[in-house]
């Protein structure tokens, strides 16, 4: 894991590093959710499942406003914020959970960086930083530790992760009835595409399965 104590500094509110969006997923939250997944991440935490997402090049340079209404246009329950590291994208992020939330959804956000790491840059001045808190109903936050797998908790990847609620439209009832779940797209050209949480036996048991060598890449 990287040495890197607060997220990286505030960023061009207006546009969003996109990696992938998902309009309508079942697997990463409780409910039929949207998922957002950003370009860069400064933790590098050692077995991440989007080493690819880590390098700030890359993505899809998109209008803030823009990401904002395909993700009302979905109509789904809520938004999932991934990554990369959503607290390094904590300005434009936070102007799309905002959004997100006037319209009556609710917003899951993971992190990498501890809840006191976050606590800490919002002393510190981060604005950025505080606004997507605030517009966070469940954060997931903690960095992935590959010796502590979680087989309890959905969505976590780790045990040493917090979940920390913010609001009251992801209750800890929906955490305690929503098993974890595993997703696989196939394109039209056979390219496999995951995401959801499965550990790396599953994974392995699942493509072995499908005949297939190596493994796809995951997006959480």
């Amino acid at each position: 894991m990287s040495s890197t104590s607060e997220p990286r500094p505030a960023v061009d509110a207006g546009t969003l590093a996109l990696a992938r969006l998902v309009e309508r997923t079942t697997a990463e939250g409780p409910g039929e959710r949207t998922a957002l997944w950003v370009q860069g991440c400064t933790i590098h935490c050692a077995g991440c499942f989007n080493p690819h997402l880590w390098t700030f090049r890359g993505g899809t340079p998109t209008p803030t406003a823009q990401v904002l209404t395909r993700v009302l246009a979905a109509g789904t329950e809520g938004l999932t914020l991934l990554g990369g590291e959503p607290f390094d994208h904590a300005a434009p992020l936070a102007v799309i959970a905002a959004g997100v939330r006037a319209a009556g959804r609710s917003v899951l956000t993971f992190s990498g960086y501890t809840t006191a790491q976050l606590n800490r840059a919002v002393h510190d001045g981060r604005g950025d930083v505080a606004a997507l808190l605030d517009a966070t109903d469940l954060l997931i936050a903690g960095p992935y530790v590959a010796a502590l797998v979680d087989r309890d908790r959905p969505w976590a990847g780790s045990t040493n992760q917090e979940y920390v609620h913010r609001g009251d439209r992801i209750p800890p009832s929906a955490v305690a009835a929503t098993p974890d779940r595993l997703e696989i797209t196939v394109g039209a050209d056979g390219t496999l595409a995951v995401n959801g949480w499965a550990d790396d036996e599953t994974l392995d048991a699942l493509l072995h399965d499908l005949g297939r060598p190596g493994r796809p890449a995951r997006t959480r």
